[in-house]
């Protein structure tokens, strides 16, 4: 373990800023600004339930994870062409710039658009185009993860993933989104088996809103590589011996669980007692323009929160690192830039 020196308090909100770290959390279509809706909304002539911007963002008040996804859902309704789907992208990719970060794991829902007689090759031409982009323009790695809306039938899912692979070559794994009470992992078992026997990475939401159970079925049944949330995991003894045996990582999203009252008040997220158990937790951003704030937000207002050290700090975005699904050589050539950024701080004072 690498050992982080003393780094002055007062210095850790700059140290979060900068230094290099992974996003492997975030749904490309909750990136989408309300001004960036009401501007492919007035270029693709569609009408919007909200007279301005300032309505749009006041609607932003949500009681649960299914009173966010009915306005995630409206917002998505303006993404009709491969550039709007790039213009989106691309804005999260200047954000992502801003905030360090090195390599993005971008889930997508082509069923919010193929329901709405986009095409496939809409949705993936253009977010696969900004991912090129951000590599060749603003050195962020970047590849895609096609999700299934687990509302709606694993057949339809099935279909789906047979949908998107002519374009296989731009998408690197499938997970697993949307509304989780109900639903269970295993309804996908047959999905996931098939993206397995397609070389595919598999992760699923899991533990959000939903109980352990559900972490249980998508590590057992659907076998996955990475949970997504997976906060309800503290609830099982037994659950968190596993993850912290096997090191399963979990995307936490600690402004997304707030806002979806997931938790009352951030100093109540339990992110802290999940890294000092020994979990593989890394933070995210989960969907950042409904949610008050992108990747470094979120590690600022959790560090305040939960008063995290310098050394919790290294830990979570190494963990982000290391659980992505970028190639080794460029693991290795960040974790290098994270423990020279800590090196650095650790010198000035």
């Amino acid at each position: 373990m690498f050992k982080v020196h003393a780094i002055a308090p007062h210095r850790l909100p700059e140290l979060l800023r900068v230094m290099p770290k992974a996003e492997l959390h975030i749904h490309i279509e909750g990136s989408l600004e309300p001004e960036l809706i009401f501007a492919l909304a007035q270029r693709n002539g569609v009408t919007l339930p909200y007279a301005d911007v300032e309505a749009l963002r006041s609607a932003y008040a949500f009681s649960n994870l299914q009173s966010f996804l009915d306005l995630y859902y409206a917002g998505a309704s303006v993404l009709l062409h491969e550039q709007d789907f790039y213009d989106m992208a691309w804005a999260y990719f200047e954000k992502a710039k801003a905030d360090h970060v090195v390599r993005a794991e971008l889930f997508f829902d082509p069923q919010t658009h193929t329901a709405r007689g986009v095409g496939m090759d809409k949705v993936i031409g253009g977010l696969s185009r900004a991912c090129r982009d951000a590599q060749t323009q603003l050195n962020i790695s970047a590849d895609l993860i096609l999700c299934f809306l687990r509302h709606l039938s694993e057949d339809d899912a099935l279909a789906t993933l047979q949908e998107a692979l002519p374009w296989r070559e731009h998408f690197i794994g499938v997970g697993l989104d949307s509304s989780e009470v109900g639903h269970p992992p295993e309804k996908f078992a047959r999905v996931f088996a098939r993206a397995h026997e397609l070389g595919l990475h598999v992760v699923a939401h899991a533990g959000e809103e939903g109980p352990p159970a559900y972490i249980w079925s998508a590590l057992d049944v659907l076998k996955v590589e990475r949970i997504d949330h997976g906060v309800q995991a503290i609830h099982d003894a037994a659950l968190m011996k596993r993850l912290a045996d096997e090191q399963t990582p979990l995307t936490v999203c600690p402004l997304s669980n707030l806002k979806l009252c997931v938790f009352k008040q951030l100093a109540d997220h339990n992110l802290g007692q999940m890294l000092e158990a020994g979990l593989c937790v890394t933070i995210n951003s989960d969907d950042p323009a409904y949610f008050g704030g992108y990747l470094n937000e979120n590690y600022l207002q959790t560090f305040a929160a939960l008063q995290l050290n310098a050394q919790q700090a290294y830990k979570l975005a190494a963990n982000s690192i290391e659980a992505s699904f970028a190639p080794e050589a460029d693991k290795h050539r960040w974790m290098h830039e994270l423990k020279l950024c800590f090196q650095g701080f650790s010198e000035q004072d």
